[in-house]
Protein backbone atom coordinates (compact mmCIF):
# COMPACT_ATOMS: atom_id res chain seq x y z
CA UNK A 1 0.00 0.00 0.00
CA UNK A 2 2.87 2.31 0.74
CA UNK A 3 4.12 1.65 -2.51
CA UNK A 4 1.15 2.85 -4.09
CA UNK A 5 0.66 5.83 -2.68
CA UNK A 6 4.21 6.96 -3.39
CA UNK A 7 3.84 6.00 -6.76
CA UNK A 8 0.32 8.85 -6.67
CA UNK A 9 3.06 11.26 -4.37
CA UNK A 10 4.88 10.75 -7.74
CA UNK A 11 2.89 11.41 -10.35
CA UNK A 12 0.70 14.47 -8.37
CA UNK A 13 2.12 17.85 -9.28
CA UNK A 14 4.83 19.82 -7.61
CA UNK A 15 3.46 21.83 -5.81
CA UNK A 16 2.21 19.19 -3.37
CA UNK A 17 -0.62 16.56 -3.75
CA UNK A 18 -3.94 18.12 -2.66
CA UNK A 19 -5.06 16.09 0.65
CA UNK A 20 -8.57 15.16 -1.06
CA UNK A 21 -6.58 13.02 -3.49
CA UNK A 22 -4.62 11.14 -1.27
CA UNK A 23 -8.09 10.08 1.05
CA UNK A 24 -9.15 8.70 -2.47
CA UNK A 25 -6.53 6.65 -3.10
CA UNK A 26 -6.31 5.37 -0.15
CA UNK A 27 -9.96 4.75 0.07
CA UNK A 28 -9.46 3.23 -3.65
CA UNK A 29 -6.62 0.83 -2.33
CA UNK A 30 -8.68 -0.28 0.74
CA UNK A 31 -11.33 -1.04 -2.07
CA UNK A 32 -9.61 -2.68 -4.29
CA UNK A 33 -7.93 -4.99 -1.06
CA UNK A 34 -11.31 -5.97 0.62
CA UNK A 35 -12.50 -6.91 -3.21
CA UNK A 36 -9.69 -8.89 -3.97
CA UNK A 37 -10.02 -10.48 -0.30
CA UNK A 38 -13.80 -11.21 -0.41
CA UNK A 39 -14.98 -10.38 -3.81
CA UNK A 40 -15.01 -13.94 -4.90
CA UNK A 41 -16.64 -15.04 -1.82
CA UNK A 42 -19.18 -11.99 -1.88
CA UNK A 43 -19.96 -12.89 -5.32
CA UNK A 44 -20.72 -16.47 -4.74
CA UNK A 45 -22.81 -15.92 -2.43
CA UNK A 46 -24.67 -13.19 -4.14
CA UNK A 47 -25.35 -15.10 -7.24
CA UNK A 48 -26.77 -17.51 -4.83
CA UNK A 49 -29.09 -15.30 -2.80
CA UNK A 50 -26.91 -16.48 0.28
CA UNK A 51 -27.70 -12.66 1.51
CA UNK A 52 -24.02 -12.71 2.99
CA UNK A 53 -22.59 -8.74 3.56
CA UNK A 54 -19.62 -7.49 3.00
CA UNK A 55 -19.00 -6.24 6.15
CA UNK A 56 -20.01 -9.27 7.29
CA UNK A 57 -17.08 -11.30 5.83
CA UNK A 58 -14.61 -8.62 6.92
CA UNK A 59 -16.01 -9.18 10.55
CA UNK A 60 -15.53 -13.22 9.95
CA UNK A 61 -11.43 -12.46 9.63
CA UNK A 62 -11.48 -10.45 12.40
CA UNK A 63 -13.17 -13.29 14.62
CA UNK A 64 -10.94 -15.99 13.34
CA UNK A 65 -13.88 -17.22 11.11
CA UNK A 66 -13.04 -19.45 8.21
CA UNK A 67 -15.47 -17.14 5.90
CA UNK A 68 -15.26 -19.76 2.83
CA UNK A 69 -17.20 -22.34 5.49
CA UNK A 70 -19.83 -20.19 6.31
CA UNK A 71 -20.64 -19.07 3.03
CA UNK A 72 -20.54 -22.34 1.77
CA UNK A 73 -23.18 -23.44 4.28
CA UNK A 74 -25.45 -20.52 3.80
CA UNK A 75 -25.26 -21.01 -0.32
CA UNK A 76 -26.21 -24.93 0.46
CA UNK A 77 -29.19 -24.38 3.15
CA UNK A 78 -30.47 -21.67 0.40
CA UNK A 79 -30.13 -23.91 -2.29
CA UNK A 80 -31.68 -26.73 -0.77
CA UNK A 81 -34.68 -24.68 0.53
CA UNK A 82 -34.09 -24.23 4.06
CA UNK A 83 -32.44 -21.23 5.06
CA UNK A 84 -35.51 -19.10 5.50
CA UNK A 85 -37.70 -21.82 7.47
CA UNK A 86 -38.63 -20.62 10.51
CA UNK A 87 -37.97 -23.07 12.43
CA UNK A 88 -34.51 -23.82 11.36
CA UNK A 89 -33.44 -20.31 11.28
CA UNK A 90 -30.29 -20.71 9.71
CA UNK A 91 -28.34 -17.33 9.77
CA UNK A 92 -24.98 -15.95 9.50
CA UNK A 93 -24.32 -14.97 13.09
CA UNK A 94 -25.57 -18.55 14.21
CA UNK A 95 -23.36 -20.24 11.79
CA UNK A 96 -20.28 -18.28 13.03
CA UNK A 97 -21.28 -18.89 16.88
CA UNK A 98 -21.42 -22.72 16.02
CA UNK A 99 -18.51 -22.59 14.33
CA UNK A 100 -16.57 -20.39 17.28
CA UNK A 101 -17.70 -23.45 19.49
CA UNK A 102 -15.74 -26.13 17.68
CA UNK A 103 -19.12 -27.65 15.56
CA UNK A 104 -19.12 -29.13 12.56
CA UNK A 105 -20.61 -26.41 10.35
CA UNK A 106 -21.04 -28.32 7.27
CA UNK A 107 -22.00 -31.59 9.02
CA UNK A 108 -24.85 -29.88 10.88
CA UNK A 109 -25.92 -27.95 7.51
CA UNK A 110 -25.87 -31.61 5.82
CA UNK A 111 -27.93 -33.40 8.75
CA UNK A 112 -30.83 -30.61 8.86
CA UNK A 113 -31.57 -30.97 4.20
CA UNK A 114 -31.32 -34.87 4.64
CA UNK A 115 -33.88 -34.09 7.74
CA UNK A 116 -35.72 -31.72 5.95
CA UNK A 117 -35.83 -34.51 2.29
CA UNK A 118 -37.13 -37.28 5.01
CA UNK A 119 -39.80 -35.30 6.51
CA UNK A 120 -37.83 -35.39 9.86
CA UNK A 121 -38.55 -32.54 12.18
CA UNK A 122 -34.78 -31.27 12.93
CA UNK A 123 -34.11 -27.77 13.72
CA UNK A 124 -30.87 -25.85 13.61
CA UNK A 125 -30.80 -25.64 17.36
CA UNK A 126 -31.23 -29.24 18.08
CA UNK A 127 -28.57 -30.69 15.08
CA UNK A 128 -26.26 -28.19 16.39
CA UNK A 129 -26.47 -29.22 20.01
CA UNK A 130 -26.16 -32.87 19.04
CA UNK A 131 -23.31 -31.69 17.07
CA UNK A 132 -21.80 -30.03 19.76
CA UNK A 133 -22.48 -32.83 22.58
CA UNK A 134 -19.99 -35.08 20.50
CA UNK A 135 -22.31 -37.13 18.58
CA UNK A 136 -22.56 -37.83 14.54
CA UNK A 137 -25.70 -35.62 13.65
CA UNK A 138 -25.48 -36.92 9.68
CA UNK A 139 -24.79 -40.15 10.59
CA UNK A 140 -28.09 -39.84 13.27
CA UNK A 141 -30.03 -38.78 10.50
CA UNK A 142 -29.55 -41.67 8.36
CA UNK A 143 -30.16 -44.24 10.70
CA UNK A 144 -33.48 -42.32 11.64
CA UNK A 145 -34.09 -42.43 7.37
CA UNK A 146 -32.32 -45.90 6.94
CA UNK A 147 -32.94 -48.53 10.30
CA UNK A 148 -29.21 -49.96 11.29
CA UNK A 149 -29.10 -53.45 12.96
CA UNK A 150 -27.60 -54.14 16.02
CA UNK A 151 -26.62 -58.10 16.81
CA UNK A 152 -27.30 -59.36 20.32
CA UNK A 153 -25.19 -60.47 21.51
CA UNK A 154 -22.86 -57.64 20.17
CA UNK A 155 -19.55 -60.02 18.92
CA UNK A 156 -17.56 -56.87 19.57
CA UNK A 157 -17.94 -56.44 23.12
CA UNK A 158 -18.78 -59.53 24.40
CA UNK A 159 -16.67 -63.13 24.16
CA UNK A 160 -19.87 -65.34 23.44
CA UNK A 161 -21.89 -65.34 20.15
CA UNK A 162 -25.03 -66.27 21.95
CA UNK A 163 -27.80 -65.65 24.53
CA UNK A 164 -27.67 -68.71 27.07
CA UNK A 165 -31.36 -68.93 28.85
CA UNK A 166 -33.15 -72.03 30.67
CA UNK A 167 -36.53 -72.31 30.15
CA UNK A 168 -38.59 -73.88 33.54
CA UNK A 169 -38.35 -77.42 32.47
CA UNK A 170 -34.43 -77.25 32.53
CA UNK A 171 -33.29 -77.30 29.05
CA UNK A 172 -30.70 -74.78 28.40
CA UNK A 173 -31.57 -72.75 25.01
CA UNK A 174 -28.29 -71.14 23.11
CA UNK A 175 -30.19 -68.06 21.08
CA UNK A 176 -28.61 -65.11 18.90
CA UNK A 177 -30.73 -61.74 17.94
CA UNK A 178 -30.51 -59.03 15.87
CA UNK A 179 -32.42 -55.87 16.57
CA UNK A 180 -33.30 -53.37 14.37
CA UNK A 181 -33.19 -49.73 15.47
CA UNK A 182 -33.12 -46.18 14.59
CA UNK A 183 -32.50 -42.77 15.96
CA UNK A 184 -34.80 -41.18 18.28
CA UNK A 185 -33.46 -37.51 17.79
CA UNK A 186 -35.64 -36.20 20.49
CA UNK A 187 -33.57 -38.21 22.81
CA UNK A 188 -30.08 -38.24 21.12
CA UNK A 189 -28.97 -35.96 23.86
CA UNK A 190 -28.36 -37.85 27.13
CA UNK A 191 -30.39 -40.77 25.66
CA UNK A 192 -28.38 -44.51 26.59
CA UNK A 193 -26.33 -45.93 23.36
CA UNK A 194 -26.18 -49.38 21.78
CA UNK A 195 -24.95 -51.36 24.67
CA UNK A 196 -28.05 -50.64 26.54
CA UNK A 197 -30.20 -51.86 23.94
CA UNK A 198 -28.26 -54.61 23.93
CA UNK A 199 -28.19 -55.48 27.13
CA UNK A 200 -31.96 -54.70 27.69
CA UNK A 201 -33.08 -56.46 24.91
CA UNK A 202 -30.81 -59.67 25.89
CA UNK A 203 -32.42 -59.63 29.63
CA UNK A 204 -35.79 -59.31 27.78
CA UNK A 205 -35.06 -62.76 25.72
CA UNK A 206 -33.60 -64.55 29.00
CA UNK A 207 -36.55 -63.14 30.95
CA UNK A 208 -39.09 -64.65 28.42
CA UNK A 209 -37.27 -67.81 27.86
CA UNK A 210 -37.09 -68.47 31.46
CA UNK A 211 -40.94 -67.93 32.10
CA UNK A 212 -42.02 -70.37 29.12
CA UNK A 213 -42.70 -74.40 30.87
CA UNK A 214 -40.68 -75.78 28.31
CA UNK A 215 -38.18 -75.09 25.39
CA UNK A 216 -40.50 -77.05 22.82
CA UNK A 217 -42.63 -73.95 23.32
CA UNK A 218 -39.68 -71.53 22.43
CA UNK A 219 -38.53 -73.87 19.49
CA UNK A 220 -42.46 -73.84 18.08
CA UNK A 221 -43.23 -69.99 17.96
CA UNK A 222 -39.68 -67.98 18.54
CA UNK A 223 -42.06 -64.23 17.75
CA UNK A 224 -43.57 -65.19 21.45
CA UNK A 225 -40.24 -63.82 22.73
CA UNK A 226 -39.72 -61.18 19.91
CA UNK A 227 -43.52 -59.72 21.47
CA UNK A 228 -42.79 -60.30 24.67
CA UNK A 229 -39.36 -58.38 24.26
CA UNK A 230 -41.34 -55.13 22.37
CA UNK A 231 -44.08 -55.45 24.95
CA UNK A 232 -41.44 -54.04 27.55
CA UNK A 233 -40.18 -51.11 26.29
CA UNK A 234 -36.74 -51.49 25.98
CA UNK A 235 -35.71 -48.32 24.75
CA UNK A 236 -37.30 -45.92 27.06
CA UNK A 237 -35.05 -42.88 27.98
CA UNK A 238 -32.15 -44.11 25.10
CA UNK A 239 -31.21 -42.64 21.80
CA UNK A 240 -32.85 -44.82 19.60
CA UNK A 241 -36.25 -46.77 18.59
CA UNK A 242 -36.56 -50.58 18.05
CA UNK A 243 -38.36 -51.51 15.03
CA UNK A 244 -38.07 -54.74 15.09
CA UNK A 245 -36.29 -57.87 17.55
CA UNK A 246 -35.44 -60.85 14.94
CA UNK A 247 -34.38 -64.17 16.33
CA UNK A 248 -31.58 -64.86 13.92
CA UNK A 249 -30.70 -68.83 15.85
CA UNK A 250 -31.65 -70.80 18.26
CA UNK A 251 -29.96 -74.06 19.31
CA UNK A 252 -30.49 -76.32 22.40
CA UNK A 253 -28.12 -76.71 24.90
CA UNK A 254 -27.68 -79.29 27.37
CA UNK A 255 -30.18 -80.50 29.98
CA UNK A 256 -29.31 -78.07 33.09
CA UNK A 257 -32.14 -79.05 34.97
CA UNK A 258 -31.72 -83.44 34.65
CA UNK A 259 -27.55 -82.25 35.52
CA UNK A 260 -28.59 -80.33 38.36
CA UNK A 261 -31.09 -82.83 39.46
CA UNK A 262 -28.37 -85.35 38.77
CA UNK A 263 -25.84 -83.21 41.33
CA UNK A 264 -28.48 -82.61 44.13
CA UNK A 265 -29.41 -86.49 44.25
CA UNK A 266 -25.24 -87.31 44.44
CA UNK A 267 -25.18 -84.93 47.30
CA UNK A 268 -28.41 -86.34 48.76
CA UNK A 269 -26.50 -89.46 48.46
CA UNK A 270 -23.44 -88.63 50.11
CA UNK A 271 -25.36 -86.92 52.92
CA UNK A 272 -26.95 -90.76 53.86
CA UNK A 273 -24.03 -92.23 53.31
CA UNK A 274 -22.31 -89.83 55.87
CA UNK A 275 -25.18 -89.82 58.32
CA UNK A 276 -25.09 -93.54 57.73
CA UNK A 277 -21.11 -93.89 58.71
CA UNK A 278 -21.79 -91.65 61.83
CA UNK A 279 -24.76 -94.37 63.09
CA UNK A 280 -22.30 -97.33 62.28
CA UNK A 281 -19.87 -95.49 64.41
CA UNK A 282 -21.65 -94.79 67.27
CA UNK A 283 -23.15 -98.15 66.74
CA UNK A 284 -19.60 -99.93 67.07
CA UNK A 285 -18.69 -97.18 70.09
CA UNK A 286 -21.99 -98.34 71.92
CA UNK A 287 -20.96 -101.73 71.53
CA UNK A 288 -17.07 -101.39 72.49
CA UNK A 289 -18.77 -99.45 75.69
CA UNK A 290 -20.95 -102.49 76.55
CA UNK A 291 -18.16 -104.90 76.24
CA UNK A 292 -16.39 -102.81 78.99
CA UNK A 293 -19.48 -102.66 81.18
CA UNK A 294 -19.09 -106.62 80.61
CA UNK A 295 -15.59 -106.92 81.07
CA UNK A 296 -15.79 -104.71 84.65
CA UNK A 297 -19.06 -106.94 85.71
CA UNK A 298 -16.52 -109.61 85.60
CA UNK A 299 -13.92 -108.76 87.52
CA UNK A 300 -16.60 -108.01 90.16
CA UNK A 301 -18.19 -111.60 90.20
CA UNK A 302 -14.26 -113.33 89.91
CA UNK A 303 -13.53 -110.52 93.14
CA UNK A 304 -16.45 -111.94 94.83
CA UNK A 305 -16.27 -115.56 94.50
CA UNK A 306 -12.57 -115.02 95.53
CA UNK A 307 -13.89 -113.67 98.48
CA UNK A 308 -15.41 -116.58 99.61
CA UNK A 309 -12.96 -119.20 100.25
CA UNK A 310 -11.41 -116.27 102.65
CA UNK A 311 -14.44 -115.81 104.12
CA UNK A 312 -15.00 -119.64 105.22
CA UNK A 313 -11.46 -119.71 106.60
CA UNK A 314 -12.27 -117.05 108.90
CA UNK A 315 -15.35 -118.60 109.73
CA UNK A 316 -13.27 -122.04 110.47
CA UNK A 317 -10.52 -120.08 112.74
CA UNK A 318 -13.33 -118.48 114.78
CA UNK A 319 -15.57 -122.06 114.47
CA UNK A 320 -18.47 -120.25 113.54
CA UNK A 321 -18.98 -123.70 111.70
CA UNK A 322 -20.92 -126.49 113.17
CA UNK A 323 -21.29 -130.24 111.80
CA UNK A 324 -23.37 -133.31 112.80
CA UNK A 325 -19.89 -134.57 114.88
CA UNK A 326 -21.11 -133.15 117.92
CA UNK A 327 -23.22 -135.64 120.39
CA UNK A 328 -26.04 -133.04 120.51
CA UNK A 329 -25.78 -131.89 117.20
CA UNK A 330 -25.08 -128.20 117.81
CA UNK A 331 -21.20 -128.61 119.57
CA UNK A 332 -18.84 -127.16 116.94
CA UNK A 333 -17.32 -129.38 114.27
CA UNK A 334 -13.85 -130.92 114.08
CA UNK A 335 -11.67 -127.53 112.78
CA UNK A 336 -8.84 -130.14 111.70
CA UNK A 337 -6.82 -130.00 115.21
CA UNK A 338 -8.69 -131.87 117.25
Amino acid sequence: MQQVLSLFAQLAPRNGPQPWLVGVVALAVIFLLVIFAYGKLWFQAYMSNARVRLSSLIGMSFRQVNAKVIVQAKIMAMQAGIENDPHTGITTRRLEAHYLAGGNVPGVINAIIAAHRADIDLDFDRAAAIDLAGRDVLEAVRTSVYPKVIDCPDPTISSSSTLSAIAKNGVELKIRARVTVRTNLAQLIGGATEETIVARVGEGIITSIGSSESHLVVMENPDRISKAVLNRGLDAHTAFEIVSIDIADIVVGENIGARLQADQAEADTRVARARAEQRRAFAIAREQEMKAKVAENRSRVVLAEAEVPLAMAQAFRKGNIYGPSSPDGKGPATNGQG
